[in-house]
C-alpha cells in the first residue's frame, strides 16, 4: 500500500500534464479571440457564435473519451495487455461513424443552426462560414477524444500534452496565415476556423503514430471490437455525452435568466462564468486522473482502493484550488478590473466573484467523484445527477430569485452557492454508498 505521499505524488504525477494540457486549450482559445478581434466587433461576435456550435457540435462525441479511458484504465488494471486497446478500436469506430454524418449535417444545415442563435445577417454570415471550416475536424475531435482516453487510462498523461502544445503550435501559425493571408489565400475570420482544422488533422496523425508505436504495427495489432465491445463503449459514452450537451444548454438558459436581470448582469456574469471555467481546470485534470486510478483499482479487484483513491484525489483538488480561489475571496476588485472598467460594474460583481471562490472550493468534491463515478462505469448516475441538480434546482431556483423576486445577479449567484454545495454532497453520498463498486465492464 503507497504511503500518503507516495499517493500524492502519484496523483500529482498524472493530473499535471492534463491540467497543462488544458490550460494551454484556454490559452489557444484567448489568442484566437485577439487574432480575430484585430478585423472587428462582427468578426469577433461571429467566430464566437460559430464556436459556441461547434462546442455543442463537439459535447455530442465528448462521452467516448470517458467511455475509452474507464474500459482502458480497468483492462490496464487487470494486467490484460492483449484486451487494452478494445475500447480504442471500438471507439474509433463509433468516432467515424457517429462524426462523419454529423459533419455533414451541419455543413448542410449550418444557416438554419446558427439562425436559432443569432438573426443579424452581419454576423450569422462569418459564424456560418467559421463554423462550417471548424466542423470538417469533428471526426479528428471524435478520434482525438478516443486516443486521449486510452493514453490516460495506461497513465500516460505526458502524451497528451506533448501532443496538445504541439498542434496548438500549428494552429497559431496556420490561423495567421489563412487569417491575413500570409503565403496562404486571405479567408478573414473564418481562417481560424480553417487554421484550427488543419491543426487538428495534424494533431490526429500524431496521436495514431505513437499509439501505433505503443500498440504494435500490423493486422494483429488491431482488434476488431465484438459487438459486445461496442455496446457498452456506446453504453458509457452517450450519457455523458448528452450531460455535456445539456451543461452548455444550462449555460445559455443561466445567461437568458441574466439578460432578463439586465444588460449589466449578462456583462458581469460572463466575466464570472469564464472566471470559474477557467479555475476549476485543475479540479477536472485530477478528476481524470482519478478516473483512471479508479478504474485501475477496481481492475485489480481492490475496490477499498478505489474508494481511497477517490478521496486522496478530492484533498489534493481542495488544496489547489483553495489556492487559486484564494486571490478573488481577498482581492476580488483587482481582478474584476482586470476586465470590467467601470464603477457600477465592478459594485456589482464584487460579492458574486467572492461567492464564486468558495464555490470552486465546495465544488471539488463534485468535479473529481463525478469523473471518478465515470471511471467505474456509473456514467448513467453522473449524468442523472447532474442534470437534475442544473435543471430541477438550480435553474428554476435562478430565475425564480434572480429574475421574479428581483433580486438579480447577486440571488443568482447565492442560488449557485447553495446548488453547487447541493451537488457535491450528493455525490459523496453516492461514492460512500459504494455502490459503484459492482460495475461490470
Amino acid at each position: 500500500m503507497l504511503s500518503g505521499s507516495s499517493r500524492s505524488q502519484t496523483i500529482l504525477k498524472l493530473a499535471l500534464p492534463i491540467i497543462g494540457a488544458m490550460l494551454s486549450q484556454s490559452l489557444i482559445n484567448l489568442i484566437d479571440a485577439a487574432l480575430v478581434g484585430a478585423l472587428g466587433e462582427v468578426a469577433l461576435a461571429g467566430v464566437g457564435l460559430g464556436g459556441y456550435m461547434m462546442f455543442l457540435a463537439t459535447a455530442l462525441v465528448f462521452g467516448l473519451s470517458s467511455s475509452v479511458q474507464a474500459q482502458t484504465a480497468r483492462r490496464h488494471g487487470e494486467d490484460n495487455p492483449e484486451q487494452r486497446a478494445i475500447a480504442l478500436h471500438a471507439g474509433l469506430l463509433i468516432a467515424l461513424f457517429v462524426a462523419l454524418p454529423l459533419t455533414m449535417l451541419c455543413l448542410w444545415q449550418a444557416p438554419r443552426l446558427l439562425e436559432l442563435i443569432t438573426q443579424q445577417a452581419n454576423v450569422q454570415a462569418i459564424a456560418v462560414d467559421y463554423f462550417r471550416w471548424r466542423v470538417i475536424g469533428l471526426v479528428s475531435i471524435a478520434m482525438i477524444f478516443c486516443f486521449r482516453g486510452f493514453w490516460n487510462g495506461i497513465q500516460r498523461t505526458g502524451i497528451y500534452l506533448r501532443i496538445i502544445l504541439t498542434t496548438h503550435a500549428i494552429n497559431v501559425v496556420t490561423s495567421v496565415c489563412l487569417i491575413y493571408g500570409i503565403g496562404l489565400p486571405r479567408l478573414g475570420a473564418p481562417g481560424a476556423g480553417a487554421g484550427t482544422a488543419f491543426a487538428l488533422f495534424c494533431g490526429l496523425a500524431m496521436w495514431a503514430f505513437y499509439s501505433r508505436c505503443y500498440i504494435g504495427p500490423g493486422a494483429d495489432a488491431w482488434q476488431w471490437p465484438t459487438r459486445k465491445g461496442l455496446l457498452t463503449t456506446l453504453r458509457l459514452a452517450i450519457p455523458h455525452s448528452m450531460q455535456q450537451v445539456w451543461f452548455a444548454g444550462g449555460y445559455a438558459v443561466l445567461f437568458w435568466i441574466l439578460g432578463l436581470i439586465g444588460t449589466a448582469s449578462v456583462a458581469v456574469g460572463h466575466v464570472l462564468v469564464n472566471l470559474s471555467l477557467l479555475l476549476i481546470l485543475p479540479g477536472v485534470g485530477l478528476g481524470l486522473a482519478a478516473m483512471s486510478l479508479v478504474g485501475q483499482a477496481l481492475g485489480r479487484e481492490t475496490p477499498e482502493d478505489a474508494h481511497r483513491w477517490g478521496w486522496d484525489v478530492v484533498h489534493v483538488a481542495w488544496a489547489c484550488l483553495a489556492l487559486l480561489a484564494l486571490p478573488m475571496l481577498l482581492f476580488p476588485d483587482a481582478i474584476l478590473q482586470l476586465f470590467l472598467h467601470d464603477a457600477d460594474l465592478l459594485a456589482i460583481g464584487r460579492l458574486p466573484l467572492q461567492l464564486t471562490a468558495i464555490m470552486i472550493v465546495l465544488d471539488a468534491a463534485a468535479i473529481v467523484l463525478g469523473q471518478a463515478l465515470l471511471g467505474a462505469g456509473a456514467n448513467r448516475t453522473v449524468m442523472a445527477v447532474t442534470l437534475c441538480s442544473q435543471w430541477l434546482i438550480f435553474l428554476p431556483l435562478a430565475w425564480w430569485i434572480g429574475a421574479v423576486q428581483d433580486y438579480g445577479l447577486i440571488g443568482v449567484w447565492w442560488v449557485q452557492l447553495g446548488y453547487r454545495c447541493l451537488n457535491s454532497l450528493w455525490f459523496v453520498l453516492i461514492w460512500q454508498r459504494r455502490r459503484w463498486q459492482m460495475v461490470s465492464l
